[in-house]
């Protein structure tokens, strides 16, 4: 007699669920620039920066997952991900930002701060572009024995960025060099003067050389 041996079939981890990836445009647009500003920030170091994507946090249990609008992972390997699995990669979102509205608050405020808590996510930030429910728009909490408490100077001790409200944006900050991390339209203009600057230089180059001939000695 041929034993029946039962299959256990192989969890799948979907990567979407067709689900809008924010509430309005100023909630995405918010997410967006996050997203970049810190990708750009944080460029070169073992970290990755991930967007609106399934965060797994239970093997073999692939309905218990929440995606966070943004959330910064240390010590991986830089680059995106189809969906983030914390068991694979060893390591557990440090900051994660939700974009909130009156819409989201409760789950906000209630199952997703617990649930970073108990993962020992050490800052969970939340920005209300539009002021629906959080007055100054921005509030953040640090884990201290296992609590979330209220960060009260804008301060991201693991960032080392501060963080100020602007509008319907975040600013970034650096604590060393008191520096605004750009956002990509204002790398845009940045970088347009930065050329403006090259081609003015260049142009006094060769009028300096015209009327003088070669700045550099003979060898």
């Amino acid at each position: 007699m041929t034993a029946i041996v039962p299959q256990v079939s192989t969890p799948i981890y979907p990567s979407a669920d067709g689900e809008p990836v924010a509430e309005t445009f100023v909630h995405l647009y918010a997410m967006l620039v996050t997203l970049e500003v810190l990708r750009q920030y944080l460029a070169g170091q073992q970290a990755t920066v991930l967007s609106n994507q399934f965060l797994y946090y239970a093997q073999g249990f692939p309905k218990l997952r929440v995606a966070p609008d943004v959330m910064v992972i240390f010590d991986v390997e830089p680059g995106g991900r189809d969906n983030y699995k914390i068991w694979q990669e060893g390591q557990t979102p440090a900051v994660i930002f939700e974009m909130t509205s009156a819409g989201t608050q409760e789950q906000d405020q209630s199952f997703k701060k617990t649930l970073y808590a108990q993962l020992e996510v050490e800052e969970y930030w939340l920005f209300d572009p539009k002021g629906d429910w959080i007055p100054e728009k921005l509030k953040g909490y640090r884990l201290q024995r296992e609590e979330y408490t209220a960060i009260t100077d804008g301060i991201s001790q693991r960032l080392s960025l501060r963080l100020v409200v602007e509008d319907t944006l975040i600013g970034f900050y650096r604590l060393d060099t008191g520096e605004k991390l750009l956002i990509p339209e204002e790398l845009a203009v940045s970088l347009r003067q930065e050329q403006q600057r090259v081609a003015q230089l260049e142009a006094e180059l060769a009028r300096y050389r015209q009327q003088f001939g070669d700045l550099l000695p003979e060898a």
